[in-house]
């Protein structure tokens, strides 16, 4: 599986995520400054699922109908760096089949799955 990292993610899921042997393209090596609207073009044309904390991704899908290879998007304002990685790890433990195209939404312990 191939993840396409949002700036606003942060080096600790990009870290946990190389570890555990997944392909990731951190969107701070090509550009950090990259529209949306491009991250997700870029996603679809590479098969990468993106990960990121920015809720405008649910507005490109949602209301400007953009394609997606899945979204993964992780609410998870005030958590320590240990719980981001911890709440990432169980992610990829245990819902990983779900991430691909779909919309997924992390937040207050749960995962929304959407198509």
């Amino acid at each position: 599986m191939k993840f396409l990292i949002d700036v606003n993610v942060g080096k600790s899921i990009e870290t946990l995520l190389i570890e555990k042997g997944f392909d990731i393209l951190p969107i701070r090596n090509i550009n950090p400054r990259m529209s949306d609207s491009d991250i997700l073009n870029l996603a679809v044309e590479q098969g990468r699922i993106v990960i990121t904390q920015d809720k405008d991704f649910g507005e490109l899908v949602y209301n400007s109908g953009m394609q997606h290879a899945g979204v993964l998007l992780l609410r998870m304002e005030g958590e320590s760096r240990d719980n981001k990685i911890k709440i990432m790890h169980e992610i990829i433990t245990k819902h990983l089949n779900l991430l691909e195209n779909h919309f997924c939404v992390y937040k207050d312990k749960s995962l929304r799955v959407r198509e």
